[in-house]
């Protein structure tokens, strides 16, 4: 009897002791939100017209430097996507309107002249979260007229010979040749998304074509990606791989890595292909494998807990090189999604290291309480010299969708 009563003791304790850590999860999450919060509202304050959009800042400015809201701003889009997130998080009616007035100026995207493969960041990011978190079924309407003119205007950039979307039309004299870049991955949700809408299956025909064609040429056998591949416009020969915000064409850039996760784990969502999810699943396990060795070195700002990493895996000057939370920031978005498709085991490593890059983001990457971004430290253009260890909009933007993943999950 003594022996029985023992054991229920034990098992209260360590049922009170599981609960308790629950809960202190739970404040955390919670308390977070509200940071997030806060930052948006003082965004909010600041925000006078949406002509100009939040783009960075650096170290703890009090004030984002903004840059005109044009289809050639590749990430005009963000602050509305920030918005629409808050807004789902908290259900504050101010964040609402803001995110609905944001929007409105984004709609002219469904009549300019297609400028580049960025069209589908502007408007997944801005209409698209619109038309899934708006309550207004009216405005849902608006925003789903101008997503799918858009998706025809992407729609434009694909190439039937390469079997990929064109990424910077302005560059294919630069690059020798049909371009397209890691980053491109993300947009095929606007086709994907159209496609799913309208029954149109050119749409999706050409989704899977882009995708299947960058598993093809884009990745190393070790699950790594090149930035870039080209293309004979032509022929639609494969010509090459390289790099233009990487270290080097065989090294291995940060944010890179974390569009082939993000942008697999998507096309699976659509496809349910095997060959897409095995890819993001690849994919993931090469950045994580790349990360868990990064951790094992010394360096700033919190020593070998850090589960953030450098902008390029292969810049020689590691530890000294910068960090780049953006990249942090995609992938753990990427994996919270990625995890429910994963079996038991993957999902358990996933799980780890969303925990292991949460808990580094909110212990060392906010910002000072007068800044209005949530994170520092990210990398935008590292061989341009630009945005080099700034906060960026696209990194609170992922931050806030995993936020919002972790809700709803």
């Amino acid at each position: 009897m003594k022996r029985k009563t023992l054991y229920f003791f034990a098992w209260c304790l360590l049922l009170l002791s599981s609960c308790t850590a629950k809960d202190a999860r739970q404040a955390s999450y919670d308390d977070v939100v509200r940071y997030c919060d806060g930052k948006i509202h003082l965004t909010m304050s600041q925000m006078s017209c949406h002509d100009s959009m939040p783009r960075n800042l650096q170290g703890d400015a009090t004030a984002w430097n903004l840059r005109a809201n044009t289809p050639m701003e590749w990430c005009s889009g963000f602050w509305d996507g920030c918005l629409w997130y808050d807004y789902a998080l908290t259900g504050d009616t101010d964040v609402l309107q803001a995110a609905t007035e944001t929007a409105s100026s984004m709609l002219y995207l469904s009549n300019a002249p297609l400028f580049d493969h960025d069209l589908g960041f502007l408007t997944i990011t801005s209409l698209l979260n619109g038309y899934r978190l708006s309550p207004d079924s009216l405005t849902q309407s608006v925003y789903r007229e101008a997503l799918l003119s858009c998706a025809d205007s992407l729609a434009l950039l694909f190439n039937p010979k390469v079997g990929t979307l064109l990424s910077w039309p302005r560059n294919v004299e630069i690059f020798g040749g049909h371009n397209t870049i890691m980053d491109n991955m993300i947009n095929l949700e606007l086709l994907f998304w159209a496609a799913a809408e309208t029954g149109r299956q050119d749409l999706f025909e050409m989704a899977v074509s882009h995708a299947d064609t960058t598993m093809a040429y884009h990745f190393r056998p070790d699950g790594t990606c090149y930035h870039v591949a080209v293309y004979d416009p032509q022929s639609g020969a494969h010509l090459r791989n390289c790099t233009h915000q990487g270290y080097a064409d065989e090294s291995v850039w940060a944010r890179g890595q974390a569009w082939a996760i993000y942008g697999y784990t998507m096309v699976y969502r659509y496809t349910h292909a095997e060959r897409h999810l095995l890819m993001a699943e690849k994919a993931a396990d090469a950045y994580l494998r790349l990360l868990n060795a990064q951790t094992g070195v010394s360096h700033e700002p919190s020593a070998s807990s850090d589960y953030v990493p450098y902008w390029d895996f292969c810049d020689p000057a590691i530890p000294n090189a910068p960090k780049d939370a953006s990249a942090a920031c995609v992938v753990m978005s990427a994996l919270l999604e990625l995890q429910q498709y994963a079996d038991e085991a993957k999902a358990d490593e996933y799980k780890k290291a969303i925990d292991k890059t949460f808990a580094s983001l909110v212990a060392d990457y906010r910002t000072a309480d007068t800044c209005p971004a949530i994170l520092a430290h990210s990398t935008g253009h590292h061989p341009a010299g630009s945005e080099i260890d700034y906060s960026i909009i696209y990194a609170d933007y992922y931050f806030l969708e995993a936020l919002y993943r972790m809700k709803i999950r």
